[in-house]
């Protein structure tokens, strides 16, 4: 497992925009660096001072960060809303940083680059976004950059493709034998357990290496997504899910759904390997929802 070093500064702080799934386990490893403050739209109990803020809506009265002396860093993991082109509410979290932090890491999607044909892609491909929750990714990555380098302000963004975890294997789905893409028709998928996104995240924060540059994320078991709910299945004790063609399985999915059948590609994450030096712990999916169920139901 990657090993994070301690920041040379003692004073180091944090703050974890959006400590939802993710956010909450990066901020718990950032807890041994330094004090966390953890920013989320609804009141919640976190063993970490936290402030509530719902990012579409202007910053509320009383709402601070001036509070949090520098140098500080951030992680941002808030999405961008489901309309539109663009991602205001990012906007609205860098015009609320009244002191320049020294670093923002900013949780992006492969989606960003679009249907590969199953091809590889690295982060020198250029972005070819598909779908407007994608478009919406991008616009929030060069808004970021924009403001970081006009502001004097390190930038790193992590593409990152579905996270799956404790909670996050979709019993629910196989349970109630929803059908999947038939495997021959399935492409290579890609993935990351929620621990190691945690610790990637922690790693492109700390690490000089990573001064503004563009990181994909993924354990490299590149499975599709119907052979990871079979193995999921198998493990958890359940019938695998039936397997349609394409043209038979878009009647039983959303919009949303279907667009995620019609992308495929294989993503490379040798730079984050590198020049990190991060290593899943989770490598193989079988370890990753092993473990996931055993925290489930632990």
């Amino acid at each position: 497992m990657t090993t994070i070093p301690a920041p040379a500064d003692s004073a180091q702080r944090f703050i974890v925009a959006g400590c939802g799934y993710a956010g909450e386990r990066v901020a718990r490893l950032l807890a041994a660096f330094g004090p966390v403050v953890g920013i989320t739209r609804r009141g919640r109990v976190f063993e970490f001072p936290s402030l509530i803020w719902d990012f579409d809506a202007d910053v509320p009265a009383g709402f601070s960060l001036s509070g949090i002396p520098a140098p500080f860093r951030v992680v941002y993991l808030v999405p961008p809303p489901a309309q539109g082109q663009d991602d205001p509410r990012i906007s609205r979290f860098l015009s609320a940083l009244t002191t320049t932090p020294a670093r923002i890491v900013y949780i992006s999607t492969t989606g960003v680059y679009g249907n590969a044909g199953g091809a590889t892609v690295t982060e020198d491909t250029p972005p070819d976004p598909a779908t407007d929750r994608a478009r919406r990714r991008l616009a929030a990555e060069t808004a970021l950059r924009a403001w970081c380098e006009s502001h004097g302000v390190d930038w790193v963004i992590l593409r990152v493709p579905g996270i799956y975890g404790p909670g996050r294997l979709s019993l629910e789905r196989l349970r109630r034998g929803e059908p999947m893409l038939a495997e021959s028709e399935a492409g290579p998928g890609n993935r990351i357990h929620v621990d190691d996104l945690a610790a990637a995240c922690v790693a492109a924060l700390m690490k000089p290496e990573a001064r503004n540059r563009i990181y994909n994320v993924g354990d490299g078991d590149h499975r599709s997504t119907t052979a990871f709910l079979a193995l999921v299945a198998h493990l958890a004790g359940l019938l695998p899910p039936p397997q349609l063609p394409l043209a038979g399985l878009r009647k039983h999915q959303s919009d949303t759904a279907s667009s995620f059948l019609a992308e495929s590609r294989r993503v490379d994450t040798t730079r984050l390997r590198r020049e990190l030096g991060f290593v899943p712990r989770y490598q193989a999916a079988e370890e990753g929802v092993r473990a996931s169920l055993g925290e489930s139901t632990g």
